[in-house]
């Protein structure tokens, strides 16, 4: 039977989470709660298969644990920051491999969060919710353009040296906030108030490593930076180079 909607009739589009989880009572748990909290949720037992199926429904954000069947968290990850059209996407590990150096891994693979196991179900949701609204503030729309480099917001696009460079949509908004304000040295709590905005689960770790990420995409010595320097006992300031 069809139904004709009216005019005045409003149709809520929930946020789709990709979820890649292979215990079913987690993924059950997880999928519960997201539900819960407005999100439509499909699950994956397997990294097999997500990458062709979000080229053609594009999720919201990807909640991926690292150690699944077949396609690793981790692999699926570096192959989402690699296809353009899901670059932007962004991604939270939930996975038992809570280490210091495993969050940081995660982080350097493009991951806007990382959620160790044991886990709080309404913790994660707060989490989801918090890494989307950080992408909900509208950025500048007019292109910048310093030195090599050219930010055009409108189309999410960062060009550096004529060549388009794909970026996570942290790592573009943390570049562009550096780029409109050439000159001054922004401590990491700055950063993260002004590009994070929800800061209750992120840590001055997460900007170092975003600032090494977006060095090795803008600067052609990442270790010798001509554009983004380290200010030391401040922070970071982004220059023009002379």
């Amino acid at each position: 039977m069809w139904r004709v909607l009216s005019p005045s009739t409003i149709l809520i589009v929930k946020p789709n989470i990709f979820v890649v989880e292979d215990d079913p009572d987690i993924s059950r748990l997880v999928r519960h709660h997201l539900e819960a909290g407005g999100f439509a949720v499909r699950l994956y037992s397997t990294g097999s298969g997500v990458l062709a199926e979000a080229e053609h429904h594009r999720p919201a954000l990807f909640v991926l644990d690292i150690m699944v069947p077949g396609k690793d968290g981790l692999e699926l990850c570096r192959q989402i920051r690699e296809t353009q059209s899901l670059a932007m996407v962004p991604v939270i590990f939930l996975t038992a491999r809570s280490s210091e150096a495993d969050r940081v891994l995660g982080l350097e693979l493009g991951a806007d969060d990382y959620v160790a196991k044991p886990f709080s179900p309404r913790e994660l949701v707060a989490r989801v919710k918090a890494v989307l609204r950080r992408f909900e503030r509208p950025l500048s729309p007019s292109p910048v353009q310093v030195g090599e480099i050219e930010i055009d917001p409108g189309a999410m696009t960062l060009t550096v040296r004529r060549n388009l460079v794909t970026t996570t949509a942290t790592e573009f908004r943390l570049l562009d906030y550096f780029a409109r304000h050439v000159g001054r040295v922004f401590t990491r709590d700055q950063l993260l108030d002004a590009v994070w905005r929800d800061t209750s689960y992120v840590t001055p770790r997460s900007v170092d490593v975003y600032v090494r990420r977006i060095r090795e995409k803008i600067e052609r010595d990442p270790e010798n930076p001509r554009y983004l320097k380290t200010v030391r006992g401040a922070g970071y300031r982004f220059e023009v180079p002379k």
